[in-house]
């Protein structure tokens, strides 16, 4: 999810549900030792429960990297051994970890040593020709013998050249069997599931065979899903969300991230699925695409676009 789940994005979907655990982008472990901390790693108190998601291959320096994060008052920190991207791979992490589990599970026992907040890991089931059952039952070997707390699978493998990222994401076929089987070889550990998962329904339904769901384009496009998150988890009726309050809560976040030297589009960018599928989701796209990335654009234009929703959907109700 880099470039994805900044802080803004995940201001936007705590106001959908307090409980799921929000991850941020991907932060690569240098940056984070040598770069400008508070814009890479600042977070919102509301933000809470969040986990940092690191990118990195050196072990000395991820314990480095998650030490600074423990101190920025994050709740967990997961390191991504998924991401296909060249640019991770050209830094010897992400994907291309899976070939080399030993050095994952340094990399965690590293981290495990110098901060008490769990440490994940979040991988694929493989990459290339490797055999997904071996491969993955590598990973999860050493980075539970490592200590981790949780190991969290997209259920696809990673092809490492020939696809880009997104074509990564939707043309190798998902196996969710692949990580069931892990959780029943695992049954004490947290295992969680990820990949190709687009609803509530689908999501409990993995419950029946693992620990955890993770959302990452659904929850971005839909974000609409995130609402229904708490009442499935606590057994209650899912909740009408309050889009005057949810307007307002947004205008002032913007006004505040605007004041300090952002843009509205910033905020409103991660907005734009907010009404997917209803009466009114057309309008509400058009006028956060260009009305918000017009110099000197207010939160006005954000209330202009709830508006318009709010209208559309009275004319139809009359």
């Amino acid at each position: 999810m880099m470039d994805w789940t900044d802080r803004c994005c995940r201001f936007f979907h705590r106001k959908l549900t307090r409980k799921a655990l929000l991850y941020t982008e991907m932060v690569v472990a240098d940056a984070v030792i040598h770069g400008d901390r508070k814009r890479l790693l600042g977070f919102d108190s509301v933000e809470h429960p969040v986990a940092l998601q690191l990118g990195g291959s050196d072990p000395a320096k991820l314990m480095q990297a998650a030490r600074i994060a423990a101190e920025f008052g994050y709740d967990e920190i997961n390191l991504n051994v998924g991401c296909p991207s060249d640019r991770v791979q050209s830094g010897t992490f992400g994907a291309c970890l899976m070939r080399t589990p030993d050095l994952v599970s340094d990399c965690v026992a590293a981290m495990k040593q110098t901060v008490a907040i769990p440490v994940t890991v979040k991988c694929r089931i493989g990459v290339d020709e490797q055999d997904v059952e071996q491969a993955l039952d590598a990973v999860a070997d050493g980075v539970f013998a490592a200590g981790a707390d949780a190991l969290w699978v997209h259920a696809r493998k990673a092809w490492l050249q020939g696809l880009s990222p997104k074509e990564n994401r939707e043309i190798p076929p998902l196996d969710y069997g692949r990580v069931y089987r892990l959780k029943a070889r695992y049954a004490d550990k947290f295992i969680g599931i990820n990949g190709g998962i687009t609803t509530l329904d689908e999501s409990m339904n993995h419950l029946n065979h693992v620990d955890g769901v993770m959302l990452g384009r659904a929850a971005y496009h839909t974000p609409l899903v995130l609402a229904g998150i708490d009442a499935a988890l606590d057994g209650a009726p899912v909740r009408d969300i309050d889009f005057d309050q949810l307007c307002y809560e947004m205008a002032r976040y913007a006004d505040q991230h605007i004041a300090d030297g952002g843009k509205l589009s910033h905020v409103t960018r991660h907005m734009v699925g907010l009404f997917h599928g209803m009466a009114g989701a057309r309008r509400f796209r058009q006028i956060l695409s260009t009305d918000a990335n017009k110099p000197g654009a207010t939160s006005d234009v954000l209330r202009a676009a709830f508006a318009s929703v709010a209208s559309q959907n009275e004319d139809a109700a009359a």
